[in-house]
């Protein structure tokens, strides 16, 4: 590896590290061990399903305790409006215009923040320890203001933490600290596991079932990643001529997955929002409808699958575009044999990849929800959901795919320079 991966890869790392430094920084004001023993008595439900996407922060109530999760729920948001009003959308594609777009997006995370930094305040205020000491050690007002402005900082900080890293590491920022969070949290989950082995609640048969289980999600995760249409084609002989000591790609690939990782982590971010908010309420119809909304349950997981698959229609819409494609196709003397360039171009690309997009988006459903489904079946006293391990292994071939792309970048450059 060159010096500039191995620096880039570094930068990674070391941007991750202060992640997880941030993750046990506390908010002023707050009794750890009560918020700690209620998180461990609603570790199978919406509470503990965000408690994992933080790794661990929001049991700890630490300064990033609601994670990345405000920047992708704006993000959300602006998407919609992108695709509903045109004008966003055109402001979205020009250099100066995409600018502005993520001063909004920045300004909308903000608004969300402060939103649900209040609530978590507000609802920690009436929890209690099995010892009747209170979650909160000093006033309200103040604990209220306190926790406001230091969750608000911990998220700006991870906003800034994941651009750090698209821009100077290697791989997506915003996706690597998720990942970072969920992985953390393996070596837990297997203590857990051995604990329950060790009390006789968990027989050592259900853990290899468990093991067969991830096994199998992983690879069908892999295969499908890695598959991809490729559309032959041609460049005229005039083309060829001019390119003869360049690389011409002589087809098109359209992946199998056109939306990556995106769907599973909005649909995560969605499902969980409501969740969160009406599991401190008292309501008996909220009551319910949090019930309907927890990750052990078959409407949690049917939702899940559904918004999994929206998405995934949604985003592949937005990341593939056939016109320009089509359009770069015609200005480079390229076609595809039997398709008229231009117009019939874009048609052939559009129905491929939306044929390619829904066998992509019943895949990432399935893995969504099979997995859960299985583990269930086999009794297995804890929450286990394909989200998790589908968001890491996805994360895992992109960065790595990343990493092969700039290995071959410094490899061509040397050879230019040693042609040159």
């Amino acid at each position: 590896m060159s010096k500039d991966l191995i620096n880039k890869i570094l930068i990674t790392l070391g941007f991750i590290f202060l992640y997880r430094l941030l993750a046990y920084v506390p908010v002023p004001g707050v009794n750890i061990d009560v918020v700690k023993e209620f998180f461990d008595s609603n570790a199978n439900n919406a509470l503990g399903l965000v408690n994992m996407f933080s790794g661990n922060a929001v049991e700890r109530l630490s300064i990033i305790s609601l994670g990345i999760m405000p920047y992708i729920t704006a993000s959300i948001i602006m998407e919609l409006l992108a695709a509903t009003f045109p004008a966003l959308g055109k402001m979205k594609k020009e250099r100066d215009g995409m600018q502005k777009y993520m001063q909004i997006i920045r300004y909308t995370t903000i608004v969300i923040t402060l939103i649900q930094s209040i609530g978590v305040s507000v609802g920690l205020n009436s929890l209690t320890g099995q010892s009747g000491q209170g979650a909160i050690s000093i006033d309200m007002n103040t604990f209220i203001a306190v926790s406001a402005i230091s969750m608000l900082t911990g998220t700006m900080l991870l906003m800034w933490i994941g651009e750090q890293i698209t821009q100077k590491g290697i791989g997506n920022g915003i996706s690597l600290i998720i990942f970072a969070g969920i992985v953390s949290a393996i070596p837990s989950a297997i203590g857990g596991t051995i604990d329950l082995v060790n009390n006789s609640q968990m027989s050592f048969l259900t853990v290899i079932g468990i093991l067969v289980v991830i096994l199998l999600t992983v690879g069908a995760i892999i295969y499908v990643e890695l598959g991809e249409r490729r559309v032959p084609v041609s460049y005229s002989r005039k083309v060829m001529m001019q390119n003869q000591k360049k690389r011409v790609m002589n087809y098109i690939p359209i992946k199998v997955n056109l939306s990556g990782v995106i769907p599973a982590i909005f649909a995560s971010a969605i499902l969980m929002f409501p969740a969160t908010v009406l599991q401190g309420s008292q309501n008996k119809y909220l009551i319910m409808i949090a019930d309907y909304l927890n990750p052990s349950s078959y409407t949690f997981n049917l939702f899940m699958f559904l918004f999994v698959v929206f998405f995934a229609f949604f985003y592949a819409s937005i990341t593939f575009n056939a016109k320009d494609i089509s359009e770069n196709l015609k200005k480079q003397g390229g076609f595809i044999p039997g398709v008229r360039p231009g117009e019939s171009t874009a048609l052939f690309l559009n129905d491929v990849a939306s044929r390619l997009t829904f066998w992509g988006a019943i895949y990432m459903g399935l893995i969504s929800t099979i997995p859960w489904l299985i583990v269930k079946a086999m009794g297995v006293p804890f929450y286990f959901g394909g989200v998790a391990v589908l968001i890491v292994v996805q994360v895992a071939i992109d960065t790595m795919r990343k990493i092969e792309a700039q290995q071959y970048t410094n490899k061509y450059q040397t050879l230019s320079a040693v042609g040159l």
